[in-house]
């Protein structure tokens, strides 16, 4: 199945009608978007190119912060971490309890995207600590440490938990440090999605070019 059929009946009516003109010769180039046109949500850059193009240019440039994400009760934010992760570039998603999560909310950024799957958090971390990856919980938790004023690694997993329940137990034992996001009204936390997306940015302010992510 072709990336124009794939996405046709979900995504609305943006991007462009097929090329006018001479076709490129470009590999990078998927001859069917280029005849049908091109309505996937992807940045100018990617118009019109194929699934398998796109993923290896991103994997060029992408930053060396990996995003994980507990799923014990198929946690309805997953789908958007993923999408948030997929827009920062980090270099993977980890799933982390069971493997089926609800990719409604990924916008199909999953295409995109490598997600990996540990069974167990002690899985998991033990792969962080062969990767040589510092684990940071994000949590607003007694004894957290706000993220506002933390100096975030280069190379880290940031992880999240449960919107009900937040980190478990398990993880919380695993991280290196666990960091909370400033808060200012009466609700006592924020979304997963919500917070993932703070925490990424955080991390872009820290190390990332903002330059070219301002680049279309």
């Amino acid at each position: 199945m072709s990336d124009a059929q794939f996405e046709s009946d979900t995504s609305p009516a943006h991007g462009l009608g097929p090329w006018e003109g001479e076709w490129p010769a470009d590999p990078h180039f998927d001859p069917d978007l280029l005849r049908d046109g091109d309505r996937r949500n992807v940045v100018d850059r990617y118009r019109y190119w194929r699934l398998d193009a796109i993923v290896a240019d991103l994997d060029l440039r992408r930053h060396p912060f990996h995003v994980a994400i507990e799923n014990w009760q198929h946690d309805f934010n997953i789908g958007s971490v993923v999408r948030t992760a997929n827009a920062f570039n980090a270099r993977e998603v980890h799933i982390v309890g069971n493997r089926r999560w609800n990719r409604r909310g990924a916008m199909v950024t999953d295409r995109y995207q490598h997600v990996r799957h540990h069974p167990t958090v002690e899985e998991f971390a033990a792969w962080a600590v062969a990767e040589g990856l510092p684990v940071i919980g994000i949590d607003n938790l007694p004894g957290s440490v706000p993220i506002e004023t933390y100096a975030l690694p280069r190379e880290c997993v940031l992880v999240f938990g449960q919107e009900s329940v937040g980190l478990s137990d398990a993880v919380r034992e695993a991280a290196d440090a666990t960091l909370a996001i400033a808060q200012y009204g009466s609700t006592r936390s924020i979304n997963a999605g919500a917070a993932a997306a703070i925490a990424m940015h955080a991390w872009v302010l820290q190390h990332g070019d903002v330059g070219a992510g301002h680049g279309g």
